[in-house]
C-alpha cells in the first residue's frame, strides 16, 4: 500500500508541477501590458470560483460545482480495481488532469503571480505549492498506514465537506483579489 500510494501521489505531484511549470513559463512570456489584463481576468475567475465554492457550502450538489464530474469519478473507481504500474501511472496523470479545471483557480492565480518574476525562487515556490497540494493525500496515506480505516476518513470528509468548501471559497476570493490588486499596481511585490 505504501509503494502504490507514494507512487500515485508522486505522479499527481509531477503532473501538476509540469502543468504549473508550463503555465508559469508561458505566462512569463506574455508582455506586461497584456499580463495586467490577464491577471485581472484571472483574478475575477478565481473570485467567481470562490463564490461557487461558497455556494456549495450552502447548497452542495445544486447547480454547477467545482468537483470531478461523476462520469470521471466512476472511471477512476473502475481503474482502482486493476492496479498495475501502468494503471497507477495513468490514474495519477488522469486524476491530476481531470482535477486541474476543478482546482485550477488557485493554481492559475499562483502561476500568474510567479510568472511576473519567474526565477529560481519562483520555481522553488512552485515546488512547495505542489507539495502543499498533495499533502492531504500524504496525510491520508499515513493515517491508513497507522491503521485508520478508509471509511473513517471518508466519513470525516463527508461530514466536513461543507466547511472545506467554505474555506476553499474564502481562500479563492482572497487570492483573486490579491491578484487583481497586484495587477492594477495597488500591491507591488518587487
Amino acid at each position: 500500500m505504501l509503494r502504490i500510494g507514494l507512487l500515485y501521489i508522486l505522479v499527481i505531484y509531477l503532473t501538476y508541477f509540469a502543468y504549473g511549470l508550463g503555465l508559469t513559463a508561458f505566462l512569463a512570456q506574455v508582455p506586461i501590458a497584456v499580463a495586467e489584463y490577464i491577471s485581472i481576468a484571472v483574478g475575477l475567475l478565481v473570485v467567481l470560483a470562490g463564490l461557487m465554492e461558497i455556494k456549495d457550502f450552502f447548497w452542495y450538489g445544486k447547480g454547477f460545482s467545482l468537483a470531478i464530474p461523476e462520469k470521471y469519478a466512476k472511471k477512476i473507481q473502475q481503474k482502482m480495481r486493476k492496479l498495475s504500474l501502468g494503471t497507477i501511472l495513468f490514474l495519477g496523470v488522469f486524476v491530476a488532469s481531470v482535477e486541474l479545471p476543478c482546482t485550477g483557480g488557485p493554481y492559475l492565480a499562483i502561476t500568474m503571480l510567479l510568472s511576473q518574476n519567474f526565477n529560481l525562487s519562483a520555481l522553488v515556490l512552485l515546488l512547495i505549492y505542489n507539495l502543499i497540494f498533495v499533502l492531504p493525500l500524504l496525510i491520508i496515506l499515513l493515517l491508513c498506514l497507522l491503521g485508520t480505516k478508509i471509511h473513517h476518513v471518508q466519513r470525516w470528509k463527508q461530514a466536513n465537506k461543507a466547511y472545506m468548501r467554505l474555506a476553499t471559497g474564502l481562500l479563492l476570493i482572497g487570492l483573486g483579489w490579491l491578484l487583481m490588486l497586484i495587477a492594477n499596481g495597488t500591491i507591488n511585490l518587487n
